[in-house]
């Protein structure tokens, strides 16, 4: 799903706040929830077919249904907790609204694939493409069909979430390279209420919930296209994102990690960790399969204070090595033997 999802790991960053992380995660280098009724209740497997079909309505329910709540991110003892509005409309599509409840005030505005993400501390405001579309409560990559390739599907049972009625379904990797998903759906709407990310033995990595939620609200987009309009006096940025070809540039990525596929390559500047220098462009490339994602962060090497090693957070790990004139930074909601996998079929040979 995500790390993130919005990633799971943190709502607000885009690549140096990841880029971050890591080498926090490398300089300092669970929890679990009370499962609720429905974890004691038999569980059943799923015929794939209605496990594809159940995942597709999910996905289908955060971009089609109205709401309006609040959710909760937990990892470990880190805790954010964020506001949603979402409508949908026929003749303009998306409309959304996600505001930071804890910490520094943030709050995103979205048309479709237009984001406009203000950060009032700064006076500024990022205007970029949507680039990641299974955000909360979104949920995939791909199709549950694809998902399904790689995880067996099992009924837990029945809850309640935010006072609405559930379908608890799990979902159990095929193999150890990803981790397990619990997963909370509004039995009417389909939309996702809770999602758990679960060790290999079953203890709870992170979780994002509802607290509050509010389906079927009637549709009142006037004050995300105000805010959207009214952008006069913040300073405006506009990220110079682009597609890449990272393999024309003379790397090679031939992963043996089964399931997974690379939907998008980007380039992107990332602030130098002096404030006098310019912009470090990096490269990303991303793979999913469908729930997890994995990312390579691939930029020049400008100093050597970097450190090769790996960390980890809840279920995000990170592995960051050298190769040659560049630093590779893996990272991604799965398990380190992952990244490695993922780390030891990364080769580079100068383009002729």
């Amino acid at each position: 799903m995500q790390a993130s999802r919005l990633k799971k790991t943190t709502y607000w960053g885009r690549l140096p706040a990841f880029l971050f992380c890591a080498a926090v995660m490398l300089s300092g280098a669970s929890h679990a929830f009370a499962q609720g009724d429905a974890s004691s209740a038999a569980s059943t497997a799923m015929p794939r077919s209605a496990a594809a079909a159940w995942l597709d309505r999910i996905h289908e329910a955060a971009q089609q249904q109205n709401y309006v709540g609040a959710f909760v991110y937990q990892r470990g003892n880190f805790v954010q907790s964020s506001k949603i509005v979402h409508y949908a409309t026929r003749s303009d599509g998306e409309f959304e609204q996600l505001e930071s409840l804890d910490g520094k005030p943030r709050k995103m505005l979205r048309h479709n694939d237009d984001l406009y993400t203000f950060v009032p501390e700064r006076h500024m405001c990022v205007v970029e493409k949507r680039q990641n579309k299974d955000a909360f409560p979104a949920l995939m990559q791909s199709s549950g069909d694809d998902v399904m390739n790689v995880y067996d599907a099992k009924t837990i049972g029945n809850d309640r979430v935010a006072g609405v009625d559930s379908q608890v379904v799990e979902l159990d990797p095929k193999d150890s390279y990803r981790f397990a998903y619990r997963l909370w759906a509004d039995t009417k709407t389909g939309l996702l209420l809770r999602a758990q990310t679960l060790d290999s033995n079953g203890q709870v990595l992170e979780q994002l919930s509802f607290s509050q939620i509010s389906i079927g609200v009637p549709v009142d987009k006037t004050p995300i296209v105000n805010g959207i309009r009214d952008i006069s006096g913040w300073t405006v940025v506009r990220p110079p994102v682009e597609p890449a070809d990272i393999e024309a540039q003379g790397w090679q990525f031939a992963p043996t990690v089964p399931g997974f596929h690379k939907i998008r390559e980007l380039r992107r500047p990332m602030a130098a960790r002096d404030a006098n220098e310019p912009a470090i462009e990096v490269d990303q490339a991303v793979f999913s399969d469908g729930l997890s994602a994995v990312s390579i962060f691939i930029e020049p090497v400008k100093n050597n204070s970097r450190k090769e090693g790996s960390g980890s957070s809840g279920a995000t790990h990170v592995l960051v090595k050298r190769e040659g004139d560049f630093y590779i930074t893996l990272l991604g909601e799965v398990p380190q033997s992952t990244l490695q996998q993922f780390a030891s079929a990364i080769e580079y040979k100068a383009p002729r």
